[in-house]
């Protein structure tokens, strides 16, 4: 099987601004209760894999600044 988004159904983007603040990649990693968030060196990392397990629960979106963290539904 090839490391297509098979079985993806979002993607999560997080602005360029805010991806080297190690304070929301702390918060972003506590708040994300599929582990779709991570501090890598005080980034903040997404975890491909695990984003096929996202809720849609916005709660990362709550916790960041606004417009900073996006979810965008690959489906229509």
């Amino acid at each position: 099987m090839s490391d297509a988004k098979h079985g993806i159904f979002i993607d999560v983007e997080v602005d360029d601004s805010v991806a080297g603040d190690p304070e929301l990649a702390k918060k972003l990693a506590e708040v994300c209760p599929v582990d779709i968030f991570a501090s890598d060196g005080g980034r903040v990392t997404i975890v491909r894999e695990n984003l096929d397990e996202c809720v849609l629960c916005n709660l990362c979106v709550d916790a960041a600044p606004e417009g900073s963290v996006r979810i965008v539904k690959l489906y229509e």
